[in-house]
C-alpha cells in the first residue's frame, strides 16, 4: 500500500500560544511521515526546535525540509533504529552535542500490519514489541541516562486504543505491544518523577490521512456515524494533544494516558462492526 503523501498544514489556529515551546528542544522518533510528521510540524509552529528519526534516512531528510519550510524552525532529521541500542544512545549524542538538550521525547517509532492470530508468525510479533515496546524503553532510558535524570523533562508515548474495551481484530501482536508500552509508562512516571521527568501516553483511536486508517478500511465504509462525536479524528488533533502534554499546562499530569478517538472506544461494538465490514471489502 502506497504511503499517505506528508504535508504540512496550509493553515493553523492556534489553542495555545504560538511561543508556548519557544527555546524548547524536542526529539521524534518515527518523525519522518504520519502522525509523527504532524506531531513535529505543531511542535514547530508552538517555537519548538525539533529531531525526527527513522530508520529511513531519504525519508526523515525529505521530511524535515518540509518541516522547516512549513514552520520557519529548525529541524534535524536523524537515520535511526530504535531497535538498535547503539544508534539510539549515538543519536541522543548527536542532539545533546549540536542543541546542548533535551526538553520533550516522543516515542512515536511503530510497526504495524493486518494479521489474523492464526497466520501471525513468531518473527513478526517478536518484531511488533521490538519496535513499539522495546524501541519505546530504549530511547526513554537513553534519554533519561543522558539529560533528564539531571535535567527533567516530558516523554510523551503515542500508543492506542487497540486493546481498550472491545480488541480490535487481526492486531493481536500491536494491541498488546501498546498496552506494554501503557504499563511500562506508569513504571517509568513511578521512578522518574522525582527527577522531574513526566512520563505520559497518547492514545489515539482511527485518524484518517494514515496508512494505518486505509488499513482498516477507512476508504470503503464510513466508520465516523459509529463515533459519538461523529468524525473521524486528525493527525492535528493527536499533535495538539502532544503539545498540552509537551507545555507546562501539564506540569502536575504523569502516568495517564489521554485517549483521543472522539468516545469510539465507548461505543466499540458498532465501531469494531463497521471495521469488520470495511476489512472484508479489503
Amino acid at each position: 500500500m502506497a504511503d499517505v503523501p506528508d504535508e504540512c498544514l496550509e493553515s493553523y489556529d492556534y489553542f495555545f500560544r504560538p511561543d508556548l515551546l519557544a527555546g524548547k528542544v524536542a526529539f521524534v522518533t518515527g518523525g519522518g511521515s504520519g502522525i509523527g510528521f504532524t506531531i513535529a510540524e505543531i511542535l514547530m509552529r508552538h517555537g519548538c526546535v525539533t529531531v525526527i528519526a527513522s530508520r529511513n534516512f531519504s525519508r526523515v531528510q525529505k521530511a524535515a525540509r518540509k518541516l522547516e519550510e512549513g514552520t520557519s524552525q529548525k529541524c534535524l532529521p536523524i537515520q535511526m533504529d530504535v531497535r538498535k541500542v547503539e544508534q539510539v544512545e549515538a543519536a541522543v549524542k548527536l542532539i545533546l552535542e549540536k542543541f546542548k538538550k533535551i526538553d520533550i521525547l516522543v516515542n512515536n517509532a511503530a510497526g504495524n500490519f493486518l494479521c489474523p492470530a492464526e497466520k501471525l508468525s513468531y518473527n513478526g510479533l517478536k518484531t511488533v514489541f521490538e519496535i513499539d515496546t522495546f524501541g519505546c524503553f530504549n530511547v526513554s532510558k537513553a534519554v533519561y541516562l543522558s539529560w533528564f535524570k539531571e535535567h527533567g523533562g516530558s516523554i510523551i508515548n503515542i500508543t492506542a486504543t487497540l486493546s481498550l474495551a472491545a480488541p480490535a481484530p487481526f492486531q493481536c501482536h500491536a494491541g498488546p505491544a501498546k498496552a506494554a508500552i501503557e504499563a511500562m509508562s506508569r513504571h517509568l512516571a513511578i521512578e522518574w518523577g522525582s527527577h522531574g521527568v513526566r512520563v505520559n501516553c497518547v492514545a489515539p483511536g482511527g485518524i484518517k490521512d494514515t496508512v494505518g486508517y486505509a488499513k482498516l478500511g477507512g476508504k470503503h465504509v464510513d466508520l465516523s456515524q459509529s463515533i459519538p462525536l461523529q468524525r473521524i479524528g486528525t493527525r492535528r488533533d493527536v499533535a495538539d494533544t502532544v503539545v498540552y502534554l509537551a507545555s507546562d499546562a501539564s506540569s502536575y499530569v504523569t502516568g495517564v494516558s489521554l485517549i483521543v478517538d472522539g468516545g469510539a472506544i465507548l461505543s466499540n461494538g458498532p465501531f469494531l462492526e463497521k471495521a469488520n465490514l470495511a476489512l472484508s471489502k479489503l
